[in-house]
């Protein structure tokens, strides 16, 4: 609960000093009260809906759908108003001294505006804005029989955020299929925290279509930790029903195991590990139980977690190829830059370090807040081919 107190500290902050500063700056001197009045109406009514939102939140359907709204409703309010703020501060410390010249408070006002309608665009349709991104995978390790594989990564769906919205995913669906893949792979977090939150979308899942099929790893919201459950039998009927739907949709959940892919006389090894976060997130993954009988392939590693390439993948295996997701790029890029590269050294896309790589694909879905905002919600089209070449 206190990260939520936190949460529900720095929106007040956010709330308070562009209101407070707009007020003395512009409201105050109005001559009619009840104008002065109105203009804290909207910012009284947030409060009150923000005091009733944190302090009934459970990580639950209902209750995040709820704060999933109070967020829509106070970004698209708040950021304008503070970048309204910060752009007129900023003119009056150039400018010297500001007497609220035109062009300084219209652009400030256009700047506030710009940032509203992109709010607006990430909250309706960036959240479905499905990107293929490409990659090309070039190892001398990998079977020439191999050469041309299409493997189409997906990763954090979060089935709880979509509500009962079928059609992004169902969207998301006839665009990887289009892609003809050899192979689909699903990155983990699959739900928020009930199984339950799949169920109108089993079918649709169910149509993904890969000639090797469709393999899967859990993610750290697939074990339902965020819910203080009464007892671990519950928490654990959570995981079975998870684990039983993927069945249902004809996917292979791989938890601490590997298969063997075979084309024709040549092969590769597709390993799947649970979850291997730091803390708080779970951490039970089993690599070396995982690798065993797959020495001396080219082998593909699933893991949720792009920080277990550098704890143990990179020190400790000759795994070639490593497919994370779990960082969403914050579902925020703004001209190239991600706040996640504050947190994870590897936040979206290709990395190599010798013949070991990375990719790390930025979700399919979202979390808490309905929304991205550049970070595109992303498929993976990754190529493989047989190369003698040096590495970049």
């Amino acid at each position: 609960m206190r990260h939520l107190f936190e949460l529900f500290l720095f929106f007040t902050v956010l709330m308070v000093l562009p209101d407070w500063y707009i007020y003395r700056t512009y409201i105050r001197s109005l001559k009619k009260a009840w104008i002065r009045w109105t203009y804290w109406l909207p910012s009284m009514l947030l409060f009150i809906g923000m005091i009733f939102t944190f302090s009934t939140y459970e990580p639950r359907p209902e209750a995040m759908n709820r704060l999933s709204l109070l967020l829509i409703i106070f970004l698209c309010i708040n950021v304008p108003k503070a970048l309204f703020t910060l752009c007129i501060l900023l003119f009056k410390a150039l400018a010297g001294k500001i007497h609220h010249h035109f062009y300084e408070s219209h652009l400030a006002l256009a700047i506030a505006l710009c940032s509203m309608g992109f709010l607006i665009f990430g909250a309706t349709e960036g959240k479905q804005h499905f990107q293929v991104r490409k990659a090309t995978i070039k190892s001398k390790d990998i079977p020439t029989g191999f050469d041309g594989y299409r493997i189409v990564q997906i990763s954090d769906i979060h089935a709880g955020s979509w509500g009962t919205d079928t059609d992004p995913l169902q969207k998301a669906v006839k665009i990887i299929n289009s892609l003809q893949p050899h192979l689909i792979v699903f990155t983990g977090d699959l739900v928020n925290n009930l199984a339950s939150e799949l169920n109108a979308f089993i079918p649709i899942l169910s149509q993904l279509k890969a000639i090797d099929g469709i393999y899967s790893v859990l993610g750290n919201h697939d074990y339902s930790t965020y819910i203080q459950w009464d007892n671990p039998q519950q928490q654990q009927a959570q995981l079975d029903s998870i684990k039983a739907k993927q069945a249902q949709m004809g996917w292979s959940l791989l938890n601490n195991q590997h298969v063997i892919l075979h084309n024709g006389k040549d092969s590769l090894a597709l390993i799947g590990v649970e979850n291997s976060g730091r803390p708080p997130f779970p951490n039970h993954a089993q690599l070396k139980e995982a690798m065993m009988g797959t020495e001396g392939m080219f082998k593909i590693l699933l893991s949720h977690d792009p920080s277990h390439w550098r704890r143990e993948v990179l020190p400790k295996t000759d795994i070639q190829l490593t497919l994370s997701g779990h960082t969403h790029d914050m579902q925020t890029r703004i001209f190239g830059m991600s706040p996640a590269a504050f947190v994870y050294p590897e936040h979206s896309g290709l990395y190599r370090e010798g013949n070991q790589m990375l990719y790390v694909n930025i979700g399919l879905g979202h979390l808490l807040y309905p929304m991205r905002l550049g970070a595109w919600p992303e498929i993976t089209l990754l190529t493989l081919f047989h190369s003698t070449e040096s590495y970049n």
